[in-house]
């Protein structure tokens, strides 16, 4: 390693991460034995040093900082409490910078997902998802059992969208004690039409939360997922996610009007938030009429996950954060290096990334910058102009040079001409949460100073 000591690049003793085993089987490290994540950051270490290989995901530590601070800033401005959607990354380290920030918990999509937060040491987890498997219920109620003999505040929230669903939690907690049952909380999941999971009307969903209310199960409220309403942000598309949080509200206000939820304490709302939660925050905050005619507090908790990294293409046209008065954008922070190893060609060059590496499910990754070595080492990354990613291989990324000219490219442009063997791109991704799961460690850096590794959890 060279360089000099970077307070910020030592593990202090609160970032458990630091302990974590990486080595020869760490893609992006080049390490010849079993190592520490303390020891690689030792001497604050440079994504040019031995230690990195390509291809490398690395995240901008300023866009970290930025994307997390400016959502804890708009939900704490607004009443609203955030549960980030670790799903994204499952990374020990990002959620750390999210807790910071205020997240009240955090959220996961299966049962595999919660236990492994729950091992981070995170109290609160909201699972966005059914649970329908005994043994995991069981599994569940024995976690909760030694969270209230350890006397913590610990919680869970899950979702249920169908009698099934209901008696299964009723049965598995049926023999817990009082308190242990007292934190598991649940919502009644509200779908759509064409969607995936949540009941399809409000008649179904109140006969679940009857269900929940006579099985003495902690009902909190409802909750759905606006990202099956819409898939763009036109002015129709806006209107139906806001007609969908319209409906939403509705249905806790029945829940309320019943006795059912919003009793013993505040009627919870919960929705995504990723791409529309300019909407959501628009249409879910704000007291709803109880039976009295008092109003009863409702408790709004998003799941917003992918912004902690954004991205380069379907996040970025859909940033929600555009729309919001006050509010900044959000930046792209992940950027996946692969090293060019053949031109063979005039017009394209093949990196050493692939599917095995980037996400492509919604969009191909944009070349962003290219890196070219010197006889005294790697030179700064500059702007890679004029270039189009046309296809992805497991392991091979064809990148056309010159694409930006008419005709499909000028053979032996600018682009072409400056592009060698042996240099590097640096790739903006789409689409973080299918990127992730390529990934064992992610370098956390400012410019070329490696501060910090995310590990990454499956």
């Amino acid at each position: 390693m060279t360089g000099t000591t970077h307070d910020a690049a030592r593990p202090a003793p609160d970032r458990p991460w630091a302990r974590d085993v990486v080595g020869p089987r760490t893609k992006g490290l080049r390490l010849p034995a079993g190592t520490t994540v303390a020891d690689v950051l030792a001497g604050s270490p440079r994504v040019t040093d031995a230690a990195f290989s390509w291809p490398l995901l690395t995240l901008d530590d300023a866009a970290l900082d930025h994307n997390v601070g400016t959502v804890a800033r708009v939900c704490a401005e607004r009443g609203v409490e955030h549960a980030p959607h670790v799903k994204t990354t499952m990374s020990r380290a990002l959620y750390a910078r999210q807790a910071a920030a205020g997240a009240w918990g955090a959220t996961v999509a299966t049962p595999s997902q919660l236990r492994t937060v729950r091992d981070w040491g995170v109290p609160r987890v909201l699972l966005a998802n059914e649970l329908l498997d005994p043994r995991e219920i069981a599994s569940l109620r024995d976690d909760l059992a030694r969270a209230e003999a350890a006397g913590g505040d610990d919680e869970v929230w899950l979702c249920v969208d169908s009698p099934h669903g209901v008696d299964l939690l009723a049965r598995g907690f049926a023999d817990a004690p009082t308190a242990v049952r007292a934190r598991l909380g649940v919502l009644v999941e509200l779908g759509v039409p064409g969607g995936r999971t949540g009941v399809r009307s409000t008649a179904a969903a109140l006969d679940l939360a009857r269900a929940l209310r006579a099985s003495g199960l902690r009902l909190l409220g409802a909750t759905g997922y606006e990202g099956s309403v819409a898939g763009g942000t036109t002015a129709d598309e806006l209107a139906a996610v806001g007609a969908w949080c319209d409906g939403l509200r509705a249905l806790g206000a029945a829940f309320v009007r019943e006795g059912l939820a919003g009793v013993e304490e505040p009627l919870v709302l919960s929705a995504g938030g990723s791409s529309f939660l300019d909407v959501v925050l628009a249409g879910l905050p704000g007291p709803v009429p109880g039976p009295d005619g008092r109003e009863v507090e409702v408790r709004v908790v998003v799941r917003s996950g992918a912004y902690v990294t954004h991205d380069h293409g379907f996040y970025s046209r859909t940033d929600p954060w555009s729309r919001i008065p006050g509010a900044e954008p959000l930046r792209a922070a992940a950027t996946v290096w692969g090293q060019v190893l053949s031109v063979p060609e005039p017009g394209l060059a093949v990196c050493g990334i692939g599917r095995r590496d980037v996400s492509f499910d919604i969009d191909l990754p944009v070349a962003l910058w290219l890196r070219s070595q010197s006889d005294d080492g790697w030179l700064a990354p500059r702007e890679l102009a004029g270039t189009r990613v046309t296809a992805l291989n497991d392991q091979h990324l064809y990148l056309a040079l010159d694409a930006d000219e008419v005709g499909g490219g000028q053979v032996g442009g600018p682009a072409t001409a400056q592009v060698r063997p042996g240099d590097v791109v640096g790739f903006g991704i789409s689409h973080p949460c299918t990127m992730f799961d390529r990934w064992r460690v992610a370098a956390v850096v400012r410019g070329d100073e490696v501060v910090d590794l995310a590990t990454i959890d499956l």
